[in-house]
């Protein structure tokens, strides 16, 4: 077992955060996402390399492979492996020292504490010292990143953070189901009721005044009131391509739990 190879599941722009840190800090890093994410900040998320083959955040590549064999390779040229596995069956193959679960589904979807010797989850639907060794705040606050060894995290809010005084309004979500396609892309400044694409032929409109800091890839079938934009009323265009405040926390507080396991 090597000591400095990490599994994290989930490859949206919060697990980013945490995978862009940790591979920074030296670790090697294998990413498991599913077959077509629905992450939103896609340009600030290693999972969008299952659409784009490869991406690169603030430095640090990423490259989709099919198999374990061939995600050790691409470890070993320095590189993030990006493997497509929903279930995380490969991770008995691969055998980490640690697993990081951050699907952030907001409940466990099969990660257990024997999977490694470290096991860490994100957010709600993991309990510290059952389940996993240790899980990581990702409520907005005085706690963002706090590492608990024993019990939960704060519950699901429902509400996005504040961003000059928008919550809930600067999120976009689909007013009926169907295939998404996008006529705008990220990092577009846009007017509130602006048309940025369609879920069919349902127009998607433009939720306030910004610049369109995350919008779910074309194609994608979705269904109603599903999350599929995020427009950020600051019209800072630099921010869609680097992580988040939050994002930052939280893979300081993974690695904070990871140097603490590791030395107990």
């Amino acid at each position: 077992m090597n000591n400095n190879l990490v599994v994290v599941r989930g490859g949206g722009d919060i697990a980013s955060g945490t995978i862009h840190k940790l591979a920074r800090c030296g670790f090697q890093v294998v990413v498991l996402e599913v077959n077509q994410p629905t992450v939103i900040r896609r340009t600030v998320s290693f999972a969008n390399a299952i659409y784009e083959k490869q991406v690169t955040i603030e430095g640090i590549k990423a490259v989709k492979t099919d198999s374990e064999e061939d995600a050790m390779n691409i470890l070993h040229n320095g590189y993030i492996p990006v493997l497509i596995d929903e279930i995380g069956k490969s991770i008995e193959k691969i055998q980490p020292e640690i697993v990081i679960d951050a699907i952030l589904a907001k409940k466990n979807l099969g990660t257990n504490i024997k999977m490694a010797n470290i096991v860490i989850g994100l957010g709600p639907g993991f309990i510290a010292g059952m389940d996993v060794h240790a899980v990581i705040e990702t409520n907005r606050g005085h706690n963002l990143g706090k590492v608990i060894l024993q019990g939960k995290s704060y519950p699901n809010t429902g509400i996005p953070g504040n961003i000059q005084g928008y919550t809930s309004e600067r999120v976009i979500r689909s007013t009926t189901s169907g295939i998404v396609n996008a006529m705008a892309d990220i990092g577009d400044i846009v007017k509130k009721n602006q048309c940025i694409g369609y879920i069919n032929d349902t127009p998607i409109l433009a939720t306030i005044d910004g610049v369109i800091r995350g919008l779910i890839h074309s194609g994608i079938y979705v269904t109603k009131d599903f999350k599929i934009g995020d427009i950020d009323p600051r019209g800072e265009i630099n921010n869609c391509n680097t992580i988040s405040d939050k994002a930052r926390a939280i893979g300081g507080g993974v690695l904070e739990a990871i140097l603490m396991l590791s030395l107990t």
